[in-house]
């Protein structure tokens, strides 16, 4: 059952993710708020400390953001660049977690560190990929002032909610994951109720 019950997590956490993107990300946009990609990024990296928690598994946040922008992909037609920041940031985090807080079964000062050079690293390889290796127009134009400005700027707004939201996520996985450990079979069965009812919900808000 491990693996089956892990990999429907990875599925359901990278849903939630995915339509905090839809959802959230299309409010944030539409209501013009200041910086609406950084409180994306905090928002995803605390779902990805969540799932962390739970599923503390090399490659599980690297799925998680597939699944998060085949989430987006499947109910709008998102930007490139939308596409592009969800898997580097998953990418990053995961390699941060798989580095930092292999077997990590409690809360240590390595949670912020692993969030803040997740956002980081995320930020940057986004930067860079969507200027020099995909040349989207309106990066290519910024050049490196944007680039630097989107690393070090928007990358350390992201950084420092990363502080408070990955330990906080991942200490709500740990005590989740206690939950599910009691009632397997019942878990198990209001996962997939969830995992359903979020596509469903895409469907309706896409």
């Amino acid at each position: 059952m491990k693996i089956p019950k892990n990999g429907m997590w990875i599925l359901l956490f990278g849903s939630v993710w995915g339509i905090s993107e839809l959802i959230g990300g299309g409010a944030l946009y539409k209501w013009d708020i200041p910086d609406a990609s950084v409180w994306l990024s905090v928002g995803a990296l605390f779902i990805l400390g969540i799932a962390r928690g739970m599923v503390n598994q090399p490659g599980s946040s690297t799925l998680m953001g597939g699944i998060a922008a085949l989430f987006k992909l499947a109910y709008t037609q998102p930007f490139v660049c939308h596409l592009l920041g969800i898997l580097t940031l998953g990418l990053a985090f995961d390699a941060g977690a798989t580095l930092l807080l292999k077997g990590e079964r409690k809360i240590s000062f390595r949670l912020p560190v692993t969030g803040a050079l997740s956002a980081y690293g995320g930020y940057a390889g986004f930067a860079l990929l969507i200027t020099f290796v995909i040349r989207y127009t309106y990066w290519v134009a910024g050049g490196w002032t944007k680039v630097l400005h989107h690393i070090f700027l928007s990358g350390t707004y992201a950084a420092l909610g990363a502080l408070v939201a990955v330990p906080l996520g991942f200490w709500m996985g740990l005590n989740t994951h206690l939950l599910t450990e009691r009632s397997p079979r019942w878990a198990y069965g209001w996962g997939i109720g969830l995992l359903t009812a979020l596509w469903i919900l895409g469907g309706v808000f896409g």
